[in-house]
């Protein structure tokens, strides 16, 4: 029961990511509202981390664990997160969380390509379903606004840019924690992200209201901190397992979208979320035959 619940917690907070964003790029730059958040949650993380946990595992990395954790949260904060926040000016909150459930698919391709690792039937099966999915859940969301194609664009660019994170993360023997990891990469990609927000964001246009700081510590404290730390322990018990809480994701999306955002739910939305989730299960099938043996 305990970890049924954690992975409900996780997939509801995950969920809730694209519509937390949305609220608060109505109030800020997209870049802003970004290096906040991740200051925010590298702060917390690298502090908690240092100031509490006493095994001597929470060390400062090393030269060479400085350079993996900075490739790292190049890709996975400041290429992904930074163009997933920009996305979501242009992208319903649902789409944006029907995109990241698609990620697993995408995994498998560029595994492929940079661990040379060849995709089952059924995994290439579950990547033309989840496309698939996508495009039909955002077919009437182009026509009536609220979705365009710069939207649409961004949440792919930044969807490879995670897919190609993970598997770098795979690549790598890391001897940190994951709490440790996830604080450093966090930290590092805002800093990396700071020249473009400086450069490209109207600090004088901002409000510094309770939208945007509602937004910031939701994303920072529920998403980044609470959601994470019930991803990794979900992780730790069993990767496949784990991966079947991205399941539900799309589906707690669309509703606080619907709920919160007033964004239609057509036939349209229904179809392709069943598409994506028959993906993401085409994708995983053989893995999920597996433990139930």
């Amino acid at each position: 029961m305990k970890n049924i619940l954690i992975g409900l917690v996780f997939s509801i907070l995950w969920a809730s990511a694209s519509v937390a964003t949305k609220f608060g790029v109505q109030s800020a730059s997209p870049l802003i509202l970004a290096n906040v958040r991740f200051f925010i949650a590298g702060i917390l993380l690298l502090g908690f981390s240092y100031g509490f946990k006493k095994d001597p595992t929470f060390r400062l990395p090393g030269r060479n664990e400085f350079r993996q954790l900075a490739l790292f949260g190049f890709m996975n904060t400041t290429l992904y997160l930074g163009l997933y926040v920009c996305a979501m000016k242009y992208a319903a909150a649902g789409i944006g969380s029907l995109a990241v459930s698609t990620n697993p698919l995408i995994i498998v391709l560029l595994s492929a390509w940079w661990l040379h690792r060849k995709p089952a039937k059924a995994e290439w099966m579950g990547i033309v379903l989840g496309m698939a999915g996508v495009a039909v859940a955002t077919y009437p969301l182009l026509k009536n606004s609220f979705t365009t194609l710069t939207g649409i664009s961004l949440l792919l660019i930044s969807m490879v840019a995670v897919s190609a994170a993970s598997v770098y993360y795979a690549s790598v023997k890391w001897e940190l924690p994951n709490l440790l990891i996830n604080g450093w990469q966090v930290m590092l990609g805002g800093i990396f992200l700071l020249p473009f927000t400086i450069s490209f964001s109207d600090f004088s246009a901002a409000h510094w209201d309770i939208t945007f700081w509602g937004s910031v510590l939701w994303l920072s404290l529920a998403v980044s901190v609470v959601g994470l730390i019930c991803w990794f322990y979900l992780l730790r018990l069993d990767t496949v397992r784990a991966s079947l809480w991205l399941f539900l994701c799309p589906l707690f999306g669309f509703f606080f979208a619907w709920w919160l955002m007033d964004e239609p739910v057509t036939i349209y939305t229904v179809i392709g979320t069943v598409l994506v989730i028959a993906g993401l299960y085409a994708g995983q099938r053989s893995k999920l035959q597996a433990i139930t043996k």
